[in-house]
């Protein structure tokens, strides 16, 4: 039985660098070939034998809530058509997990975000996860810091390494003093220029978190834009020596850029039986 029960994960974002295809879905309904993006972080949070998962909505989100919802006239649709299998598939999702959906009514940053999740979390440790990264689900990405929460006790960011001049992307902590375990976070910096950076080891979007961080959340002062950053919480924790920093030996997909998204949505069909072959043909033909 793991030791986390319950996961957070923030859908409130308005999903700009992908206008104009978000302007009335939602950022994390976009497909990874044929299944959204929310839905492999949902699935990620179940396999690490999260039984709760607690969604931070805003307005314009309500596609998400459908998804993870009984549809009563497509099911019964397919059922009348006789087509099981996609009846199957469409029931499984509602049956992933137990669903909670909290509203953000400001976009006021991530660490608020967090917050307001927090009576639907309670006094116990927490899995949070971020719906840009995407990780390959035949490696363990978040059961890595469940078990490096389990050997220490203390909230956990999951880290990976990034070349130098994208740290200025991510939050980056202190390097570590060996690679074989969990690793005291004694900085962590948001987004640093490269001459500035503690080390090359990012944070990438799955964390977990004891009740411990909302007492710092709640009592941040707005940053830059009146958002309230989780970082800052996060270096709290550091301070107090309640941080550590766990390898995620994933394969990472970013899909909060164009770009990367586009990358994802390839290898993912290369990776699908029923699409693998002919679409490598297809590959093959354009570029050569």
């Amino acid at each position: 039985m793991s030791a986390i029960r319950k996961a957070v994960i923030p859908v409130a974002g308005l999903g700009t660098r992908f206008l104009p295809a978000t302007k009335a879905q939602p950022k994390e309904m976009l497909p990874l070939v044929d299944k959204p993006v929310i839905q492999h972080v949902v699935e990620e949070a179940i396999r690490a034998g999260v039984e709760s998962l607690v969604l931070v909505t805003g307005r314009g989100k309500a596609a998400i809530e459908n998804h993870f919802d009984v549809a009563y006239e497509l099911e019964d649709t397919l059922q009348r058509r006789g087509k099981t299998g996609d009846l199957e598939q469409v029931r499984a999702i509602t049956s992933l997990g137990q669903f909670t959906y909290v509203r953000q009514g400001e976009p006021l940053g991530l660490g608020h975000a967090v917050l307001c999740a927090r009576h639907a979390v309670g006094n116990e440790p927490f899995a949070l996860l971020l719906g840009d990264d995407v990780f390959d689900d035949e490696y363990p990405a978040l059961e890595a810091l469940i078990d490096a929460f389990e050997a220490t006790g203390k909230s956990v960011v999951g880290v990976q390494e990034v070349p130098l001049d994208h740290v200025s992307r991510y939050g980056i902590v202190n390097a570590p003093g060996h690679l074989d375990g969990p690793w005291a976070v004694t900085k962590i910096v948001e987004k640093p220029a490269p001459a500035e950076a503690p080390s090359r080891f990012a944070v990438v979007g799955r964390y977990v978190l004891t009740p411990r961080v909302f007492e710092h959340l709640a009592a941040l002062e707005p940053g830059v834009g009146g958002e309230y950053q989780l970082t800052d919480a996060l270096a709290k924790l550091a301070e107090e020596g309640l941080l550590v920093a766990a390898i995620i030996p994933a394969k990472r997909y970013d899909t909060g850029n164009k770009l990367d998204y586009l990358k994802a949505n390839v290898e993912f069909a290369l990776k699908r039986e029923d699409l693998r072959d002919d679409f490598r043909a297809y590959l093959k033909e354009i570029v050569g």
